[in-house]
């Protein structure tokens, strides 16, 4: 009789302001914790760390229930809430600025509470937590990275995993309107990279279709892969983006899944958008 393999134990911990600056606002916590519990992991540890002005709280009640809110939805997925109050500080020209900075506390709790996980993950771009990553895997845990925009290129080499999370099935909403198809079905609008250019007026893209274990399976022709592959034509590419920047996995568009011209069991994108690295306009 063979035994069950034990659940690997999980933290998360999101620096929830450093991800509402940097391209994750509205960003889906219950996705997030279904994305760092694939695989039927346990979630021993999720800590959410939010900043709350105390003052504005006590102007404006829109801010204020607003933020409470927030809080009893992150408390519905269980996420404990770990709060920091802004506190505010006058320069020397007068003028006022606030602080509210979590990353000390997260660290330490992602420190301390680490013998009893197996894999650690942390949303958050900042380049503080370098030191943070190395000591959790020194200690045995894999450590997995989760950020949208400003993500430090260092950061993203420590980790043993580092995933946008534009590419995570349904983290964030995309640009469907409403009753549009569910993520990866025909019609609906997902988000990939450019894997692979033939530099002859076409390309091909790759998504995650599903959260699931395996996502080392980049090949979507191996049966557990959780990615799927989509031809799309240059013309498709929008105006910021110039076909000799791909293939690229720094570059990632939001396009429509569309039925391939004379091939009906294929899709080709349609439609894409650049969702990342957002880029300026002059002017």
């Amino acid at each position: 009789m063979s035994e069950s393999r034990p659940s690997a134990k999980v933290g998360v911990y999101v620096d929830a302001a450093n991800l509402a600056r940097n391209g994750g606002y509205g960003m889906r916590y219950d996705v997030l914790r279904e994305f760092a519990c694939r695989g039927n992991a346990d979630p021993v540890r999720l800590n959410a760390y939010v900043t709350f002005d105390a003052e504005r709280a006590e102007q404006d009640t829109t801010y204020k229930q607003g933020q409470f809110d927030f809080y009893s939805l992150l408390r519905d997925f269980g996420f404990k809430v770990i709060q920091k109050n802004v506190k505010w500080y006058t320069d020397e020209s007068g003028n006022r600025f606030g602080k509210a900075n979590a990353d000390l506390d997260m660290a330490v709790d992602a420190l301390l509470q680490s013998e009893n996980l197996d894999r650690v993950l942390l949303a958050t771009g900042d380049g503080d937590f370098i030191r943070v990553v190395q000591a959790l895997q020194n200690k045995g845990c894999r450590v997995e990275i989760v950020s949208f925009e400003n993500v430090s290129a260092e950061l993203r080499r420590e980790a043993d995993i580092f995933m946008s999370g534009y590419l995570i099935p349904n983290l964030l909403p995309s640009l469907s309107y409403r009753g549009a198809p569910t993520w990866g079905e025909m019609g609906s609008r997902v988000r990939g990279v450019c894997y692979t250019h033939t530099g002859k007026g076409y390309g091909f893209l790759r998504y995650m279709k599903t959260i699931a274990p395996e996502l080392w399976r980049i090949d979507s022709r191996q049966a557990n892969s959780p990615y799927e592959s989509v031809f799309f034509h240059d013309s498709h590419i929008p105006e910021e983006v110039h076909s000799s920047e791909l293939p690229s996995r720094n570059i990632i568009f939001e396009f429509e899944l569309a039925k391939a011209e004379g091939r009906e069991s294929r899709m080709q994108a349609m439609n894409l958008q650049l969702v990342s690295p957002r880029r300026r306009t002059s002017g």
